[in-house]
C-alpha cells in the first residue's frame, strides 16, 4: 500500500491511497463468504456456491463493493498511522480507481488535532479575590442557622411580613375555574416570593377566614403566561419564632456547647468556602490568560458538533426537567435566538481550545494517571451527580466512558503546571498558594460545559 497526505489546512488533510488488488484478498474471500450465506442457487448446497457462480448470478461488482468496504477501514487507519495525523471525527472517502484485479485507489478527507506550539506561560499573572470574613458574614452564617430552627404557631391577628399562612387558592381565566386552578391548605411564607406576583399584598391585613381576589399571570399549568383572576382566602396565620441565640441554641443546633464555639467554627467554613472559591477564580483566570496566549485553529466540522452537542442537552437536558421550552428560557433571559447561538458558539470555542491546549500540554509534561488519583475524581464525580461511588462507575465503565475521566484529570494536572507557574495575588497583593489538582480538573471541566451550568443556574434565579 502506498499513501500521500497533503494538508489542506491547518485542521484538515487529505490522505491519498493506493492499494495493489492482491491485497484485497482476505476482503474479497471475506465477501464471496458472506453472499454465500446470504443467496441460494440452485443445485448447490448454502455455502458451497462456487465464485465464478456468484460472480455469474450476482456480479463481479457486488463481490467487490462488498471487499472494497470491509477493507477500507482498515487501509484507511494504516494510512493515518503512517501519515501521523491525530483524525477528529469520520473521514470524507472518495474512491478514485477500482481497477479489478489491479488497483483499489481511494482519497480520505478528515479534520485533525492541529500542531499547537505551547506558549511560554511563565509570565502569566492573575489577581483574585482575597479571603477576608467578616463578623457581618458569621452573624449572617448564623442567623441562616437560626431561621432553619424557627418554630410557627397559630395566632389570631393580621397576617404581616414573615408569618406563615395556610391558604386556599382558586383561579379564573375568562370567568371559567381552571382544572388545576385549585388549591388548598397550601402554606406560604409573606414576603418569600414563591407563589404568584400579588399574593403577598392580597394577604397582608387579613386575619384567619379573611379573603381577597387579585389579578396575576399563572407560572405554570394550562394557562401559562395567562393572566388569572384569583381568589385567596386564608384559613390560619402563625407567627415564626426564632429561638434565642444562647449557649442553649449553639448545643440544640450544632455539636459545640456555647454559642461563641457555634461562631467560631461558622467562621472557618466561611474560610474554606471561600478558599475554595478563590481557587477556582485563579484556576480560571489562568485559564483564561493561557487560551489569550495561545494560537488554537479549530476544525470547522468539530465546532459544528459541539455546538449542537450544547444546544441539545440545554434543550433536552437541563431545560427539560425544569419543564421549559428554549424559546421560554431565552424570553427569560432577554435574549434573541441570535445572541443564544453566538454565545453558545463562543463557549463551545473555548472548550475545545481547553483541550487541545491542555492535552498537548499532558503530552508534553508526560503526565500520567494514576488509580488512586481516578478514584479520587470519580469519587467527586459521583458526588455532584447525585449517585453513588458504586453506581456512577457502573454507569462510566457501561458507557465507555473511562478514558474521558482520565482526559479529566490529566488535563487538571496540565493547568496545575500552569498555575504553579503563574504569579496570583489577592486584591490585597498577597501571594495565593494553591496545590489541588482535582479542583483543577473540576475548573476544567466546568470550562467545558459553561453554556450549560449558566443555563441553569440563571434559569433557577
Amino acid at each position: 500500500m502506498k499513501s500521500a497526505v497533503e494538508t489542506l489546512n491547518p485542521t484538515r488533510v487529505r490522505l491519498t491511497v493506493e492499494v495493489p488488488f492482491e491485497e484485497l484478498k482476505d476482503s474479497l474471500d471475506a465477501a464471496y463468504k458472506k453472499i454465500n450465506q446470504q443467496v441460494t442457487v440452485k443445485g448447490f448446497r448454502k455455502g458451497k456456491i462456487p465464485a465464478r457462480v456468484i460472480d455469474q448470478r450476482f456480479g463481479r461488482g457486488a463481490v467487490l463493493e462488498e471487499a472494497v468496504n470491509d477493507a477500507l477501514p482498515k487501509f484507511y487507519t494504516e494510512a493515518v498511522n503512517e501519515a501521523e495525523v491525530n483524525p477528529l471525527g469520520q473521514p470524507e472517502v472518495d474512491i478514485t480507481e477500482l481497477k479489478d484485479g489491479e488497483l483499489l485507489a481511494f482519497t480520505a478527507e478528515v479534520d485533525i488535532r492541529p500542531t499547537i506550539e505551547i506558549p511560554d506561560y511563565s509570565g502569566i499573572e492573575v489577581t483574585v479575590d482575597a479571603v477576608e470574613v467578616t463578623d457581618e458574614d458569621v452573624e449572617k452564617s448564623v442567623q441562616q442557622l437560626r431561621d432553619r430552627f424557627a418554630s410557627t404557631n397559630p395566632v389570631e391577628r393580621a397576617a404581616a411580613e414573615g408569618d406563615v399562612v395556610t391558604i386556599d387558592l382558586e383561579a379564573k381565566v375568562d370567568g371559567e375555574v381552571l382544572p388545576d386552578g385549585v388549591a388548598s391548605g397550601v402554606q406560604y411564607t409573606i414576603g418569600s416570593g414563591e407563589l404568584l406576583d400579588g399574593i403577598d399584598e392580597a394577604v397582608t391585613g387579613l386575619e384567619a377566614g379573611g379573603e381577597a381576589t387579585f389579578t396575576s399571570e399563572l407560572k405554570g399549568g394550562s394557562a401559562e403566561g395567562k393572566e388569572a383572576e384569583v381568589t385567596v382566602k386564608v384559613t390560619q396565620v402563625a407567627a415564626r419564632e426564632l429561638p434565642e441565640l444562647d449557649d442553649d441554641f449553639a448545643q440544640m443546633a450544632s455539636e459545640f456547647d456555647t454559642l461563641e464555639e457555634l461562631k467560631a467554627d461558622s467562621r472557618k467554613r466561611l474560610e474554606n468556602m471561600k478558599q475554595y472559591d478563590q481557587a477556582t477564580q485563579a484556576q480560571e483566570r489562568v485559564l483564561d490568560e493561557l487560551l489569550k496566549l495561545a494560537e488554537v485553529p479549530i476544525p470547522e466540522k468539530l465546532l459544528e458538533d459541539e455546538v449542537n452537542t450544547r444546544k441539545h442537552n440545554l434543550e433536552h437536558h437541563q431545560l427539560g426537567q425544569m419543564g421549559l421550552t428554549l424559546e421560554k428560557y431565552l424570553e427569560l433571559q432577554g435574549k434573541t435566538v441570535e445572541e443564544f447561538d453566538a454565545e453558545t458558539r463562543e463557549q463551545a470555542i473555548k472548550g475545545i481550545k481547553t483541550q487541545f491546549i491542555l492535552d498537548e500540554l499532558v503530552n508534553k509534561e508526560k503526565l500520567n494517571v494514576n488509580q488512586e488519583e481516578l478514584t479520587e475524581h470519580l469519587m467527586r464525580r459521583a458526588a455532584s451527580s447525585g449517585m453513588s461511588p458504586d453506581q456512577f462507575a457502573k454507569a462510566v465503565v457501561e458507557g465507555g466512558q473511562v478514558p474521558m475521566l482520565v482526559g479529566e484529570v490529566a488535563r487538571g494536572k496540565a493547568l496545575a503546571v500552569v498555575v504553579e507557574a503563574a504569579k496570583v495575588v489577592d486584591t490585597n497583593g498577597e501571594p495565593v498558594e494553591l496545590d489541588d489538582e482535582d479542583e483543577t480538573a473540576e475548573t476544567v471541566e466546568a470550562s467545558a460545559e459553561e453554556s450549560e451550568d449558566k443555563a441553569e443556574d440563571k434559569t433557577e434565579a
